[in-house]
Parts: structure tokens; C-alpha cells; sequence
């Protein structure tokens, strides 16, 4: 049996070796590029290898690092697989052409048409959603109902939403864009704007905290944000966990549903290992694996008919917007500059 994941940090001096150890790229390998932590992908990553006889060598790092890697190494890039999050991020990839175009009769069946690229340069392999945590202290469940409604001048200073320059919610934007169009859309983003509590500072996280410490009554921020805080070994985040509600928005039958990303993975234009690649891919779309990847990293898995993650369980299903994702890296730019127009910093 060969070894399993050389796990690599891309800093320093040891990136630079771990390129070099991973260009003799073997039969029996498969090499990853992956913006999510090592803790929340190297496991499903040795049992690949354990199953399949394949020895995967591991790399992390930030998502703009990676691809900024990813172009400079060009088509000497020894990596077979990249994995980001948030369908903006996988589009940058596709448009930079450092992913190739791929299908499996697995990724066919399994992972739903919107939650993958229209021409086949990435598939999802979990949804976050992007919803709306308010405190009950302050805010009833019965007065929210929509993204939209956000903009109503009833919540002026009220909203804490982390900046413009988080890809997020450049993508929660686009996808506005998508339901209502440029002027509706940047009519909204000033209501929003008016409605800050505070300059949008930190990330999703510290939104979250925020309304819980009275600093703001509603947060937006993704779901498993929210669910990481539930299972903290920390008392403080599970008492931030349990002061707030959390609230599915544009549930309504006439709406189009919660907004929803994915992490996502496709397979590098360099890659020398293809089939062993799509091998992983199709691996981390099985059941047991998309059950794993769900539960660890607090999101919903790609796969029907997988129950949601235990931290978030207790929050029931939802009906999530079904647009392709690809219009999310489509929209990008016009949502960037709507953003600046509306004055959200």
C-alpha cells in the first residue's frame, strides 16, 4: 500500500520543495491544490488513497494565493486538482484557463445541473448558504421574510454584513442582478447601505458576534459560520450560537429561495493525472464521503438525499434558489461595480 497525503504548507522555501518533489508526477499519484484547510479535506483524502492504491500529495493555502499559483506555473504546474470555494472564485479559475473541462457518468447523475459549470470546469462538493441570523430580543422571526426587505428603511441601523470586497457577497449580488436586474438591484444595495449599523469590518463571523453582543440586530453571513460556533469547545461562541435565530429567507412560494454557494472542485489544465483525478472527484461525490464533508465543514452536501449537517439540523430544510451558479461568476464584475455605486465600502 502506497503512502498516504504529503501534506505541504505553501509558505517559504517549502513550497518551492514541494513543487519540486511533486513535478515526478507517477501513475499512482494525484496532486491538490486546496483553499480549504487541511483538517477539513487531508482525511477524505488518505481514504482515497487507502481505497485506491493512489498516493495524493496535498497542498493548502489561501483561494486568490492558489490560483495566483496556478497561472504563474502555467502548464508546468504539477497540480491535478484544484479545490476553492464560492462559484466567483471557480469562475476566476475557469476564465483564467487554468481548469479544464471535464464529466464523469457519476458527476452527471449525482451533482445537480445549477451547482456545477455549464461547461463542465467544476462541480460542487458542498452548499453554504448565505441567510439572514437576527436576535430575537429585538427582532421577531415573523417580521423578516426576504433579502429584498433588507433595504426597508424599518431596519436603518440595524444590519451588520462584512465589505464589498468579500467575494460572498459579491455573489449574493449577482445573483440579485440575476432575479431583478441592474436597477433593482442597485436600489437595493443603497437601502442596504442606508440600513449598516456600523462600516462593514470582519468577516462572517464577527457579524454574527455582533448581533449577538447588541451591536447590530440582524447579521448576514453564511450557515456554517453559524454552525462552527454551535460545536465550539469554547463557551462564548456556543452561547453566540444560542442568543441567535437563524432565518431561511424568500421562502414564500412566489420566491425563488435562499441563496446558496458551494465549495466546488475541478481539474487543472496542467493536470498529468486525469484519471486519477476524476477518480478523487468522483470519491468525494460517494455517499459516505459527501456525509463526511458535510458534517466536518458545517454545510449541505451536493448529493440528494444526504441529511444536513448535525450543527445545523435543528434549523430544518429550506427551499434553496436554484439559478445556476454560473451566473454568479458571470455577474461578478457588473455586481462589483453596482456594489461601488451604492456606496458599500
Amino acid at each position: 500500500m502506497k503512502r498516504t497525503s504529503a501534506l505541504v504548507a505553501l509558505v517559504g522555501s517549502s513550497s518551492l520543495l514541494a513543487l519540486t518533489s511533486m513535478s515526478a508526477n507517477a501513475a499512482g499519484e494525484v496532486n491538490v491544490y486546496s483553499a480549504r484547510s487541511e483538517a477539513l479535506i487531508a482525511p477524505l483524502l488518505d481514504a482515497f488513497s487507502k481505497e485506491n492504491d493512489v498516493k495524493v500529495n496535498l497542498i493548502t493555502g489561501s483561494a486568490d494565493a492558489l490560483l495566483s499559483r496556478l497561472q504563474s506555473e502555467g502548464d508546468a504546474s504539477p497540480a491535478d486538482v484544484f479545490i476553492t470555494v464560492d462559484a466567483g472564485r471557480l469562475f476566476r479559475a475557469k476564465e483564467a484557463g487554468v481548469l479544464q473541462p471535464f464529466e464523469t457518468a457519476q458527476l452527471n447523475k449525482v451533482v445537480p445541473d445549477h451547482l456545477k459549470d455549464r461547461e463542465g470546469y467544476w462541480y460542487g462538493l458542498s452548499q453554504r448558504a448565505r441567510v439572514i441570523f437576527y436576535n430575537p430580543e429585538n427582532v421577531k422571526a415573523a417580521d423578516l421574510s426576504s433579502y429584498e426587505d433588507l433595504a426597508d428603511p424599518k431596519w436603518k441601523g440595524q444590519i451588520c454584513i462584512r465589505s464589498s470586497s468579500n467575494i460572498y457577497n459579491q455573489s449574493l449580488v449577482a445573483s440579485m442582478i440575476d432575479a431583478h436586474g441592474e436597477a433593482k438591484t442597485l436600489e437595493w444595495i443603497k437601502g442596504l447601505v442606508a440600513n449598516f449599523a456600523r462600516p462593514p469590518a470582519g468577516g462572517d463571523t464577527d457579524q454574527i458576534k455582533a448581533a449577538a453582543a447588541g451591536v447590530c440586530d440582524i447579521a448576514v453571513a453564511n450557515t456554517y459560520y453559524f454552525g462552527r460556533l454551535g460545536l465550539s469547545n469554547k463557551a462564548e461562541d456556543r452561547a453566540v450560537f444560542d442568543k441567535l435565530g437563524m432565518f431561511w429567507p424568500n421562502q414564500a412560494t412566489n420566491e425563488r429561495g435562499a441563496h446558496v454557494n458551494v465549495s466546488g472542485i475541478g481539474i487543472t489544465a496542467s493536470s498529468k493525472n486525469t484519471g486519477n483525478a476524476k477518480q478523487l472527484i468522483d470519491f468525494l461525490t460517494n455517499e459516505q464521503s459527501q456525509t463526511w464533508y458535510a458534517n466536518v465543514n458545517n454545510e449541505y452536501a451536493v448529493v440528494d438525499g444526504i441529511a444536513p449537517p448535525k450543527s445545523l439540523a435543528t434549523f430544518g430544510e429550506f427551499k434553496a434558489d436554484q439559478v445556476s451558479l454560473s451566473v454568479l461568476g458571470e455577474n461578478n464584475r457588473q455586481a462589483v461595480k453596482l456594489m461601488d455605486q451604492g456606496g458599500w465600502k
